[in-house]
């Protein structure tokens, strides 16, 4: 997968977000850490809050979906304030799923790709080729 110049490359998982910028060009990408933003994890994700059993995700799932609530609304803002114009997110599978749900069109529209694969953690170096190698 190309990464464009410019473009920020979200690496997520259920407690943290990564944010990059690509600062090279789509042939020979250079990803720079840029200013992480503060998740309100609050959200309830997709579901409602219920005593855990094994009916029921545990508290730690709707944590976790609820982060990725609000990771995607932190993109949305940013998107629709202007701020990314292409985007690319890499998250782990079940964070994935639970971010497409609270996509704003808008994000949709700049979205370059997905992958689904948990790299927080990762060299960014090694981001930077998966990514390419997708």
């Amino acid at each position: 997968m190309n990464i464009p110049h410019g473009t920020i490359v979200a690496i997520a998982d259920g407690e943290r977000l990564n944010l990059f910028r690509n600062s090279g060009d789509a042939a020979a990408p250079q990803l720079a850490t840029i200013t992480d933003a503060d998740i309100a994890a609050g959200n309830s994700g997709s579901g409602s809050r219920h005593q855990s059993s094994s009916a029921n995700p545990s508290d730690s799932q709707q944590d976790e979906d609820g982060f990725a609530a609000g990771i995607a609304s932190e993109l949305n803002r940013r998107v629709l304030d202007g701020k990314i114009d292409h985007l690319i997110i890499v998250a782990a599978p079940r964070t994935l799923g639970e971010l497409r749900k609270h996509y704003h069109k808008a994000l949709s529209a700049v979205l370059v790709g997905e992958i689904a694969k948990d790299l927080t953690g990762h060299p960014i170096a090694d981001i930077g080729t998966i990514i390419a190698a997708a």
